[in-house]
């Protein structure tokens, strides 16, 4: 096995479909093949997608592997960092890519420490160069800047490709990639935490919408969230949250858009009573469009917004859901 494999590692979402994110890495992926002159593999965990040949092939994968096991079902960290861990040692590649969620969060760091390799996560960029350091660039200080790693020493290079960073891009007239399995011994592995109910995720997703509205802690009370889903609603778009109104319980943590929740890239995204700490606008600064509603004029959301109400947004939305029902 050539020692400059590139491996794309990703499992299917909640619904067995390939996100977005995964054709994103992959194309990420790609590229450092091509620098390296190397061989882009697709590692699927668990069950294969539907599909994911021609996705593969669509992709420019050489190599389109699974790993399935019945102790990959239940999506237990542990188990998914030994079958990483066996894969590594035994395919040696050069830097191993991951679509970033949280469940990659919790493998990502962990397959590191156990390889001894460095790790980077938050990663929106690769460059790649024979003979030298793979450079990560990654979203530093709540996306407030950006940061540069150089990654040198022990490897596979572990690296979690924050989502929506790179659009995914497909190559013409690749080769079908070749299938094979990947078996593991996970028979030794007992997970320390136990899953009592899993969360279910059902609808469309934050991440995918086109419009997005959100609401702050300028709407002071959980009952005026309603104006939020309202006006998304009307508008043909998806409700969020702020991360205090997920830390208070008036939302769910799906609708959480920020750095620790959601990273999405509308092409509209309004945001009502929202200050714009850089912890939230890191998971919304990649919007087309941005509409904020404060009543502080030197609120700092009003730096990223193409369109700024200074104002009550408990007074303004109602306005908005009326003008967008006509």
């Amino acid at each position: 096995m050539t020692t400059t494999a590139i491996v794309v590692c990703t499992w299917s979402g909640a619904r067995g479909e390939v996100l977005e994110e995964a054709e994103a890495a992959l194309t990420l992926g790609r590229k450092v093949s091509v620098a390296l002159g190397g061989e882009l593999q697709w590692l699927v965990v668990g069950a294969m997608p539907e599909g994911g040949a021609e996705i593969a092939q669509r992709q420019g994968v050489a190599v389109l592997e699974n790993i399935e096991d019945a102790k990959l079902a239940g999506g237990q960290a542990d188990a998914f960092v030994e079958a990483l861990a066996q894969y590594c040692a035994e395919r040696s590649p050069r830097l191993v890519l991951f679509s970033q969620g949280f469940d990659t969060r919790l493998v990502a760091p962990r397959l590191a420490g156990r390889l001894g390799s460095g790790v980077v996560v938050n990663a929106v960029d690769i460059e790649a160069a024979a003979d030298s350091p793979l450079k990560v660039t990654a979203s530093a200080y709540g996306g407030d800047t950006r940061v540069v790693y150089e990654l040198a020493g022990a490897e596979p290079c572990i690296v979690s490709l924050l989502a929506n960073a790179v659009l995914p891009e497909s190559v013409e007239g690749a080769a079908s990639p070749s299938v094979r399995n990947v078996a593991v011994d996970l028979s030794s592995v007992e997970e320390r935490i136990r899953v009592v109910e899993a969360a279910r995720t059902e609808g469309p997703r934050l991440e995918d919408a086109e419009i997005i509205v959100s609401g702050g802690r300028g709407l002071s009370s959980p009952d005026n969230y309603k104006l939020v889903e309202q006006l998304a609603e009307a508008l043909g778009g998806l409700p969020g949250a702020s991360r205090p109104l997920v830390d208070e319980g008036w939302v769910d943590s799906s609708r959480q858009v920020g750095l620790t929740g959601k990273i999405t890239r509308p092409g509209l995204y309004v945001a009502a009573g929202i200050s714009g700490a850089s912890q939230h606008m890191a998971g919304c600064g990649a919007a087309k469009a941005i509409v904020a509603i404060n009543t502080d004029p030197d609120a700092a959301i009003f730096r990223y917004a193409r369109y700024g109400i200074v104002g009550d947004c408990l007074a303004i939305l109602p306005e908005l859901i009326r003008a967008a029902k006509k």
